[in-house]
């Protein structure tokens, strides 16, 4: 079994994780001050340098104001379209 890190799922979970921060109207910092950290914690995150763990990203999205299962729902569509060959939507 290959290491989730190097998938193309975990790209897209990172993806999620950032798109919800700025769907938020986030900066990083501004979501580092929520969950207490600093902000290259944030961006190691979301660049996939560093892994959070389950209860981190339940955290990580009361911070954002979203439940676990509206990312959940995110991840999952961005999964779907992947699997369909449909690229996301452009910044």
């Amino acid at each position: 079994m290959e290491k989730s890190i190097y998938t193309q799922q975990y790209g897209l979970f990172l993806a999620t994780l950032r798109e919800a921060r700025e769907s938020a109207g986030l900066l990083q910092s501004e979501l580092a001050a929520r969950l207490k950290v600093d902000q290259p914690f944030v961006s190691k995150c979301e660049s996939g340098q560093r892994r959070l763990d389950f209860i981190e990203v339940r955290e990580w999205c009361a911070a954002l104001g979203v439940t676990l299962t509206e990312l959940t729902d995110g991840f999952e569509q961005a999964m779907a379209r992947a699997e369909r060959g449909i690229k996301p939507p452009a910044e």
